[in-house]
């Protein structure tokens, strides 16, 4: 007859709170800066020599600064993500004193910086489509660099402030809220209605993802626990850690796997966030650098100037209407405001048509004067975006042979404008991989101690760090962006239900009013700032 699993088992020794007392010491701390050197030592040279070999060297003092200041505070930017985010992955082998805590902390940077580095770019560019047409086309000018700096540094503002109070906040929240708050300010400022200014139907798709991820965080880890206690009937697994002993090899094995797992998962998708802004500020300030992959091989160009013409052709065949102004300004109106008219189709025929004639006209990416670079930047951007929105519009009427042409032609137009330089990967793994070995025992501390009334057991810990790892993994996978944050600490929440061993509720109440809030506080505070900095620009 199977023994219960559930009653407490007793071995004389109550669990112990972690002790955060031991620093690193002072090795660790020269470490630390001479990384931190490194990094920004590495990003400066990079860039110089990028534009060296771009032959970009006439840029005024003026754009230097602002280029500096501006990658100054994405890195930022990904360095508070790094240590606000670090309790997601390493507050659960703490807790059960699976690794020391300065050692956890460590290892989680080390993965996130791996993370970062063999991330697909997707998430990155998922965020940028968010934002203002009319801003990305102009990013170099005074209001595309108050759109940076403000969007920027609200998300800072409120990560900060949630990290003070030691509430768990979303980071994927605050950035997305931010980029609405843009945009909506924007669209006021120019007499339009303030919806005009965003994207709602990818704002609402990266909405559900956001908003969906912690009930996944919370149902699944709370069905896996259960499901654990079914298949494995081992005590140990779900009795409070005894002391401050590590707990058996083969569970203390499962839970450095799962923290390794979500610190590789939280850079591979939190990383792409700050990449995509970072690509922005130097397609603004150094397009002849950055605006078009200048590594793109001859016949890949070759291939691309082939292909625009095909989908111009076959877009032609497709409608008679006739194309009465500029078509530039028609795909334009048709990204900001969504509303399909005989136009697009004729329009995008003919931009096909010439940055097909443009790229053909030059023998690769790389040759293309340094005048037209940024106007051949905007025309791939213009025909990009209304292919996807095309590609989801049931109205469009468009034949499947014309469809799959617009698709090999948004592949090479991606291909051509949404890369993203080695370089400046490492340069966010460092600053994301710094991030977490600092400023991180506020929130280890919530997610340990303050969401449920018990000590975390070693299978609620896993539990919550393997959804937690396989959600990240997932929506990395779909190009969605994530609350790593919401999905573990609902995870524990989860968990904890399960396990019927009580919540904190008022923990519970303030991680409510965060998720809640995080969203409207930082569209408020973005939209401000964007006022703000476009008057003082």
């Amino acid at each position: 007859m199977n023994q219960p699993i559930n009653p407490p088992m007793n071995f004389g020794a109550a669990p112990a709170r972690p002790s955060f007392d031991h620093a690193g010491g002072p090795m660790l701390g020269l470490v630390f800066l001479a990384v931190l050197a490194l990094g920004l030592s590495y990003t400066a040279y990079s860039v110089l020599s990028d534009m060296s070999a771009a032959g970009e060297t006439s840029i005024a003092m003026v754009s230097y600064v602002l280029l500096g200041v501006a990658l100054l505070i994405a890195l930022g930017f990904e360095f508070v993500n790094g240590f606000h985010d670090t309790a997601n992955a390493v507050a659960t082998v703490i807790y059960t004193h699976s690794l020391p805590p300065h050692f956890a902390v460590v290892w989680s940077g080390v993965f996130n910086f791996l993370g970062v580095l063999v991330s697909s770019g997707t998430v990155a560019f998922g965020i940028i489509s968010l934002l203002p047409v009319e801003l990305i086309l102009q990013v170099g000018s005074s209001a595309g660099f108050a759109m940076v700096f403000a969007l920027l540094i609200a998300a800072i503002i409120w990560n900060l402030g949630t990290w003070w109070l030691g509430l768990p906040a979303s980071s994927s929240h605050t950035l997305i809220g931010s980029i609405i708050g843009v945009g909506v300010a924007n669209a006021l400022m120019h007499g339009r209605d303030g919806t005009a200014g965003v994207d709602w139907g990818q704002a609402t798709k990266v909405g559900y993802s956001l908003l969906l991820s912690p009930l996944v965080g919370f149902a699944c880890a709370a069905l896996l626990l259960l499901l654990l206690r079914r298949l494995v009937r081992n005590r140990a697994l779900y009795e409070e850690p005894q002391g401050n002993r590590p707990p058996p090899l083969w569970i203390r094995a499962l839970l450095v796997l799962t923290c390794t797992g979500v610190s590789f998962a939280h850079g591979s998708n939190d990383g792409q966030k700050g990449m995509g802004l970072i690509m922005l500020i130097l397609v603004g300030t150094v397009p002849l650098s950055y605006a078009l992959n200048r590594a793109m091989p001859v016949e890949q160009t070759t291939q691309f100037a082939m292909v625009a013409h095909i989908a111009q052709m076959d877009l032609k065949a497709q409608s008679s209407a006739a194309l009465s102004g500029d078509p530039r300004l028609v795909l334009t109106n048709y990204i900001q405001n969504k509303t399909l008219n005989e136009e697009i189709v004729p329009a995008l025929s003919a931009l096909a048509g010439d940055i097909g004639d443009q790229v053909q006209s030059h023998p690769t990416l790389a040759a293309v004067p340094a005048t037209n670079v940024k106007n051949v930047r905007n025309d791939m951007y213009l025909a990009s975006e209304t292919i996807r929105l095309l590609d989801k519009s049931n109205a469009s009427g468009l034949t499947e042979q014309s469809r799959a042409s617009l698709k090999a032609l948004k592949a090479q137009m991606d291909t051509a404008t949404k890369f993203i330089p080695l370089w400046v990967k490492i340069a966010v793994a460092i600053a994301l991989g710094l991030g977490t070995m600092v400023g991180w025992k506020r929130i280890v501390v919530t997610v340990g101690e303050k969401i449920g009334k018990s000590h975390l057991t070693y299978a609620q810990g896993a539990s919550a760090e393997l959804v937690a790892m396989a959600t990240i993994g997932a929506a990395d996978l779909f190009g969605l962006p994530v609350s790593t944050t919401h999905v573990l600490s609902s995870g524990v929440a989860g968990t904890m239900a399960a396990s019927r061993s009580g919540l904190q509720m008022s923990t519970i109440r303030n991680l409510l009013m965060a998720w809640v809030l995080t969203l409207p506080a930082a569209i408020a505070l973005s939209g401000s700032l964007y006022w703000l900095f476009t008057h003082w620009f």
